[in-house]
């Protein structure tokens, strides 16, 4: 019966650290979730219904990977030429692990939501740092975190799936 607890535990926590976290490297080996095509400014986003790509585009600012987590939560790292994640978005029955999906900036996070006023509204804060745009409801829940001086030029957060 411990060892079954044991399990269980491990099953739920593991995949919480699927994804990279937010001003990091992204996921790679075994647990590399789908690679989308990279994106341009000028052709927009990628999308969920891009095809997978073996790598990405070298002209592209930025390539996006999704993966999608043990509650069902579908994680988009957009990844940077540098290797380095400067957003993340997140759809899902439940809110994804915030501490891991944040990282280092998740004291930001927890900041912005001590700020406001409390209630069942969206929460979008931040400063020249962190930004971050969360909402939902009982079985869906969405939002997105950036890094602004990481974004590349020409691409606006509202260009992010």
């Amino acid at each position: 019966m411990r060892l079954m607890k044991i399990a269980t535990l491990a099953a739920t926590v593991l995949p919480l650290a699927s994804y990279a976290a937010l001003g990091g490297p992204p996921v790679t080996g075994a647990s590399m979730p789908l690679m989308l095509r990279a994106a341009t400014p000028q052709s927009g986003p990628a999308s969920a219904s891009s095809q997978p790509a073996s790598g990405p585009i070298s002209a592209a600012p930025y390539s996006v990977r999704q993966s999608v987590d043990a509650n069902g939560v579908t994680i988009r790292e957009y990844v940077l030429s540098a290797n380095v994640v400067f957003a993340v978005t997140w759809d899902g029955p439940v809110r994804p692990n915030m501490r891991a999906l944040l990282g280092s900036y998740f004291a930001n996070y927890v900041a912005s939501g001590q700020g406001g006023v409390r209630g069942s509204g969206p929460l979008i804060e931040g400063n020249d740092d962190f930004r971050i745009e969360s909402a939902g409801r009982l079985g869906r829940f969405f939002g997105m975190a950036w890094v602004p001086r990481l974004m590349p030029a020409g691409v606006r957060p509202g260009d992010l799936e």
